[in-house]
């Protein structure tokens, strides 16, 4: 299976000589989880055009430092992109900026949230199960670095990860060929920890510093990881 990542964003300039691009970081994620995949991005805020999604085996779209609510010229198309992808059940993964474009895209509201930042390692309540997450624990402890939100699902999505900051922070969509999350499993510590640093001055000092201190506990990414890959394989198959 072939996935083609939609590199929507960019890594912020101070840490782009330390860090590799977010195409990049989607494809470790899904290799580290062992399992056979091929590997292509889209590279959208260098000019490449979005492919036709129908032809596609598997769509990721990443993390990006715009709002969907902003005015670029780029985000008409991807939203087109995503409703087509969705028509076309070709397998979908959205994370972050990618889970909130899809929820905006197929009918939910999406806003900056009166909560401020979510920053480092924030646990999420498991509250549903599909398949390829079964033996999911109670809970998945992973990075986040956000603060615009899912508001509102779209009706034909299922909250499956959720926490008292994130509401709406996992979603599954009825068609079982579109899945999303707020949190960043494609994210190492050094990464999220250089992104905790680098909002001092634009998250309150109490906000870093609990952030910095969550590193502290232990990631669930690995098991987030592995639920993503298996779906994408599952919804595949099914296509």
């Amino acid at each position: 299976m072939k996935i083609t990542t939609i590199e929507v964003g960019k890594v912020p300039d101070p840490l782009r000589d330390q860090f590799d691009p977010y195409s990049v970081m989607f494809r470790e994620m899904f290799a580290s989880t062992g399992r056979a995949f091929e590997y292509e991005a889209v590279r959208v805020l260098d000019g490449e055009s979005l492919p036709d999604p129908a032809d596609l085996e598997g769509i990721a779209i990443t993390g990006s430092s715009a709002g969907v609510y902003e005015d670029h010229a780029w985000l008409d198309p991807l939203r087109d992109f995503i409703r087509q992808a969705y028509a076309a059940r070709t397998p979908m993964l959205g994370i972050c900026f990618g889970h909130q474009v899809m929820a905006d895209a197929l009918g939910g509201n999406v806003r900056k949230s009166e909560k401020g930042w979510g920053l480092g390692r924030h646990q999420y309540r498991v509250i549903d199960r599909p398949n390829f997450m079964e033996a999911a624990p109670e809970s998945l402890s992973v990075v986040c670095s956000h603060q615009d939100q899912v508001i509102a699902p779209p009706d034909e999505a299922e909250v499956i990860l959720t926490s008292d900051f994130t509401p709406n922070a996992g979603l599954f969509y009825r068609s079982g060929q579109a899945l999303s999350f707020q949190p960043h499993p494609e994210f190492d510590d050094s990464y999220g920890t250089a992104l905790v640093e680098l909002r001092r001055g634009k998250a309150t000092d109490g906000v870093i510093e609990e952030a910095l201190g969550s590193f502290s506990s232990a990631s669930d990414s690995a098991l987030l990881r592995d639920y993503i890959a298996r779906f994408m394989q599952d919804a595949g198959s099914r296509r």
